[in-house]
């Protein structure tokens, strides 16, 4: 190899992908380690994944268990945006514009 060409092995493997999770569900993907933690799909080469343990895992379990963290926390946003909104008061809001 020439220096400055990659020096390891690209490995090919099946991850568990949760960038999509909440609009997709979980999807079982084959990928090619490109590195410092990054996949991209076998398929399409435009299919990038970053940090594993956040966009994709190795066990299904830790997928799942990714997901439901990310459900959680969009629950608890979707309630503090909701409390927003019923707190409005269109009275106290009407103004002029001149």
């Amino acid at each position: 190899m020439r220096e400055g060409d990659c020096m390891r092995k690209k490995s090919n493997m099946d991850v568990w992908i949760t960038k999509y999770a909440l609009t997709q569900g979980i999807i079982k993907m084959h990928v090619i380690d490109a590195g410092n933690g990054i996949v991209r799909s076998a398929d399409n080469a435009l299919e990038i994944f970053h940090k594993e343990g956040r966009d994709w895992h190795i066990t299904k379990e830790s997928a799942i268990a990714r997901a439901e963290e990310m459900r959680k926390k969009k629950i608890a946003s979707l309630k503090k945006q909701i409390a927003k909104f019923e707190e409005l008061n269109f009275e106290e809001m009407c103004r002029s514009i001149k």
